[in-house]
């Protein structure tokens, strides 16, 4: 009888053994940075071994600035992030030197889910795993965490919605947190087409991280015993002021309406005077055509997924530097007229693809789109008039 209650002794200890929580699992969250990078703020996930004490902190959020060619693999989509690991204390000083705030939340996992979750990332860091192909809005630091989460627990994991949330466009939601930066701000607007002008689900608002922590904090796990929260505790880690970025004077806002206010100017001197003025004319389409190439390139040429069908391409169209060689025709060929017409309807289409919303264009490019329906619409009706008074004048 000794022996066996030594036997089955022995086997309740490594039975307890086997379901003692060896890892604490956590979801770290950063506050956004004053920089376009790190505007949209940062997730990370904590490993802590109880046993060994050991710290750790695996990032999905990794690039090197040190790849060849680096700036054209990322126009072109073709950046690749990677997974890094760094201790708890390098990441925390890290976040300290910047000023940027961070929390924990501390995730209610089981031991057996734990591990997956360790396994899952120690795959991941693998040298021939550790890149992934970045997206933005699909594939990030955030939404890795989570497809890793939902991959882990599958369907013991439950989204709770616990309040109404309004519908946001993907492009409303990156202009929650761009908009203080309107240089970054119409950057992005010029570059990201109408397919990003679609309600985001609650599940794919994820990809940023503010929406993630708050998802992650009213979501439920199922189905391995009483339902509990994904969430076991939370804290604050650095309690730090949200950063501040400073307002400029020099906006595209105040600069696009001073260049419309200009153009407003010249065109009622040049009609009094009748004048043209074509020099600024070919200035302004020869800058609209090198916004509208870029357009193209990043439709057409690239790997982005939220690039295509970018209506920006009506108002900066490639094909307007073609008006800086024929307004400055002696005699205006019958080409120019025509293709003012065009420019113009295009402009004018513009303004009803914003009003119907099938893309909303960045508020500050409105002046710019006036200034092409004003010019064209001067320059059609007054280009053979005032060219023929010239030459009468000068015979």
């Amino acid at each position: 009888m000794k022996k066996i209650a030594l036997f089955f002794l022995f086997i309740l200890l490594n039975l307890s053994h086997l379901n003692a929580q060896q890892y604490q699992i956590s979801l770290l969250t950063c506050d956004p940075g004053e920089e376009l990078y790190s505007v949209f703020g940062h997730n990370a996930v904590r490993v802590i071994d109880l046993q060994t004490g050991r710290d750790l902190v695996f990032n999905y959020g990794t690039f090197d600035f040190d790849t060849p060619n680096f700036y054209l693999k990322f126009a072109r989509g073709k950046l690749d992030y990677m997974l890094s690991i760094s201790t708890y204390q390098q990441f925390i000083d890290h976040y300290t030197y910047l000023e940027r705030g961070v929390r924990e939340q501390v995730l209610g996992l089981n031991p057996q889910q734990a591990a997956k979750v360790v396994a899952f990332l120690q795959t991941n860091y693998q040298p021939d795993n550790r890149y992934y192909r970045y997206d933005f809005f699909y594939d990030n630091c955030a939404t890795r965490i989570r497809d890793m989460i939902e991959t882990i627990l599958g369907d013991q994991l439950e989204w709770k919605q616990t309040e109404v949330t309004e519908e946001k466009t993907f492009r409303d939601l990156i202009d929650e947190y761009v908009y203080p930066l309107p240089w970054g701000d119409l950057g992005i607007d010029l570059a990201l087409g109408s397919v990003i002008d679609v309600d985001a689900t609650e599940r794919e608002k994820q990809f940023l991280p503010d929406y993630m922590e708050v998802a992650f904090a009213q979501a439920e796990i199922v189905g391995d015993g009483p339902t509990r929260p994904l969430v076991k505790s939370q804290s604050t880690v650095l309690d730090l002021p949200p950063v501040k970025i400073e307002s400029s004077i020099f906006n595209p806002y105040f600069l696009f309406w001073l260049i419309a206010i200009f153009f407003i100017v010249i065109t009622f001197i040049g009609f009094k005077k009748k004048r043209l003025f074509v020099g600024f004319d070919q200035a302004l389409f020869i800058i609209l055509s090198l916004l509208g190439i870029m357009v193209v390139l990043l439709w057409f040429f690239t790997e982005h997924s939220t690039t295509k069908y970018n209506w920006n391409l009506l108002w900066a169209f490639p094909l307007h530097g073609v008006l800086a060689y024929g307004l400055n025709l002696k005699y205006p060929a019958e080409w120019v007229k025509k293709y003012l017409l065009f420019a113009l309807i295009l402009a004018d289409a513009a303004v009803v693809f914003w009003i119907l919303g099938w893309q909303s264009f960045h508020p500050s490019i409105l002046p710019l789109i006036l200034v092409v329906i004003l010019r064209t619409n001067y320059l059609y009706y007054n280009l053979d008039r005032i060219k023929a008074y010239r030459r009468n004048l000068q015979s």
